[in-house]
């Protein structure tokens, strides 16, 4: 799996921060941006005491766009389930697969049943066969395996990212997701290190 931040809101804590204390100042916005930098103790107490207290709204305001690649067709079938989000996926009606864009994921406990890769292989040629028979790839791919990988790009504002990180990484969320939210947290958690700062805390201790 391949997962990278294409683009993201510049200074993500910084505009939520200006987002939140707009909400309860009088303050000229230069003054607000100048709090930022002069207190920095301050941006982390006021958004971490809004988050706790559920006051998500001001989240929005930064977003952050993922490609990914590799990663199964079961599993893009969970992420578009994020309805708050933007995705752009690699279509199998105009997209033939092959050698490059032809792969499978295979959980580890199956990788030791060769019948299993056999069927993906099979799958796959068959697949090939009826395509180039003329079969239009819209009803050729339904011989697919759903291990079959695909690319991917998501577009998620914080809160959303926050609602994301909070069930995929939670360890009832099937594996593969798992891997993919972990690998997106620790993309964005430099970038943003208040607005992630709780969820880094109970998800990615271990690492540490």
């Amino acid at each position: 799996m391949r997962v990278e931040l294409l683009s993201y809101t510049p200074e993500p804590d910084l505009i939520v921060f200006i987002a939140a204390r707009l909400c309860y100042s009088s303050l000229e916005i230069e003054r607000i941006k100048s709090e930022f930098y002069e207190k920095p103790d301050y941006p982390r107490k006021l958004l971490s005491n809004l988050i706790e207290k559920g006051h998500h709204s001001v989240l929005e305001h930064a977003s952050f766009t993922f490609y990914i690649e590799g990663i199964s067709r079961i599993t893009t079938h969970q992420l578009v389930r994020h309805r708050i989000a933007s995705y752009s996926q690699q279509s199998q009606r105009y997209v033939k697969l092959g050698d490059k864009w032809g792969t499978f994921v295979v959980p580890d406990s199956l990788k030791d049943v060769p019948e299993v890769r056999d069927f993906m292989k099979a799958s796959l040629k068959l697949y090939q066969k009826l395509v180039d028979e003329g079969i239009p790839r819209e009803d050729a791919r339904y011989v697919l395996s759903q291990g079959i990988t695909s690319r991917i790009i998501v577009t998620m504002n914080a809160r959303e990212l926050r609602h994301f990180f909070s069930l995929r990484l939670h360890p009832s969320a099937q594996w593969e997701i798992r891997d993919l939210a972990r690998r997106m947290l620790n993309l964005v958690k430099d970038k943003a290190p208040i607005i992630f700062a709780d969820i880094c805390e109970k998800y990615l201790k271990e690492e540490k």
